[in-house]
């Protein structure tokens, strides 16, 4: 449950710097100084994912306050006149909209695919190509409606809220940094890696609920309240709420996977992010902007470099940690009394009545009963959700380039 990301459920903000020294995205850090600092807010428990280091950007125009535009933008818009600067914002926000509905909204049914593969131990089609995830995602939208695809989306969103407002709460009130500052020391790295882990517990029951939603089949399952994630999620911490089996594992099992899961994440995220945008903003660089250069290659220029390094950042931190969130998604849902459709034909149902004693346990058992293979059922999913992610960008980028010709 992306990217979203779950997971698909962070990029390293800088404090301190001036605001020239930033590109779009930059915001101002609450500091009750003049202009305070700026932090960057580069473009994940799954999917989340967010404001601070490795964390996906808003849209254009969410970081920024009204009215104000970033040193790049002020280079990229000079040249136009008012409405040619209110066409390039407009445009600048438009970009990053489409990237956040995609990661979202459109590419949701992936990530209830990709869910139910993972947990489903009976399957014998584990779904590693796009071709088979389609054609499933097709017999089941055909059998069960629409609605069978985009369940669970409004848990996913809570689960994100929980999750920053958690980790904000727990920055207010306690030394661990939410942002590195740029002379940063393992100190610091510490505190914050241990601020991300410590909030993906505290969301952890949420995330379960969240999960069980986009798993259950639509077949067996009543109308859910928007708000059943978090009251399930509070049961499940006080043992109340809706009856589980035995083999329900505690939370505390839950606890390392969880954290361990979520932290990688962020951190390969991260890296990747940070290594993407020097060397697209390093190419940039040589094209330095000229009288004969046009606003449109400019504001492209200034927009995108982000967007396609927080696209980058999270298919290799899902790619890489996609075995992990199997085991995961397995030890979270087991006891739950969870039914799922089957997704070798894509109609009928099936219960989920695995017995695994903890992390360790899970990893024998799929690598023994289901070969290496097993890590990576309904891998296809990911594959169609970030190439619908790209083909979406691009898009976005033909169109606003063609209407921003056009206009000049």
């Amino acid at each position: 449950m992306h990217p979203r990301r779950p997971d698909g459920f962070d990029g390293l903000g800088y404090r301190g710097v001036s605001r020239d020294e930033l590109g779009p995205g930059s915001r101002p850090f609450s500091s009750g100084s003049e202009l305070g600092s700026w932090v960057t807010t580069p473009p994940d428990i799954p999917g989340s994912r967010n404001l601070h280091w490795g964390e996906k950007t808003p849209p254009y125009g969410a970081g920024t306050p009204l009215g104000c535009a970033s040193s790049n933008e002020e280079a990229t818009l000079g040249a136009g006149g008012p409405g040619a600067e209110q066409l390039n914002r407009f445009a600048g926000f438009g970009i990053g909209l489409a990237s956040l509905f995609t990661e979202n909204v459109l590419a949701h049914p992936c990530i209830v695919l990709r869910r139910q593969c993972q947990v489903n131990y009976h399957a014998r089609n584990y779904h590693l190509t796009p071709f088979t995830i389609v054609n499933i995602m097709y017999c089941i939208n055909k059998t069960q409606g629409p609605r069978a695809l985009w369940k669970g989306m409004g848990s996913t969103f809570i689960v994100q809220g929980i999750t920053l407002g958690t980790e904000g709460i727990i920055s207010e009130f306690t030394p661990l940094p939410r942002e590195l500052s740029h002379k940063w020391n393992l100190k610091q790295i510490g505190g914050h890696l241990l601020l991300k882990g410590l909030t993906h517990v505290i969301a952890m029951p949420f995330y379960s609920a969240s999960l069980i939603e986009t798993v259950q089949s639509e077949i067996i399952r009543d109308n859910p309240g928007i708000l059943d994630c978090v009251k399930e999620g509070i049961g499940r911490v006080v043992g109340l709420g809706v009856p589980h089996s035995k083999r329900l594992l505690p939370l505390m099992v839950l606890t390392f996977p969880t954290a361990l899961h979520g932290v990688l994440h962020y951190v390969i995220s991260s890296i990747v992010q940070k290594l993407v945008l020097f060397v697209l903003k390093r190419d940039n660089s040589h094209n330095l902007p000229t009288e004969s250069s046009t606003s449109v290659q400019n504001m492209l220029d200034a927009y995108f470099p982000e967007l396609i390094a927080s696209f980058a950042a999270s298919l290799c931190a899902d790619v890489m940690l996609y075995p992990l969130e199997t085991v995961l998604h397995r030890l979270h849902i087991q006891g739950t009394r969870t039914i799922i459709d089957n997704t070798d034909l894509g109609y009928e149902v099936l219960p989920i009545n695995t017995q695994y004693e903890g992390m360790k346990d899970c990893i024998n058992t799929i690598k023994r009963e289901e070969g290496m293979q097993g890590f990576y059922k309904g891998f296809g999913a990911v594959i169609v959700q970030y190439t619908l992610h790209m083909a979406v960008l691009q898009l976005t980028k033909i169109i606003y380039s063609t209407l921003l010709q056009n206009v000049s």
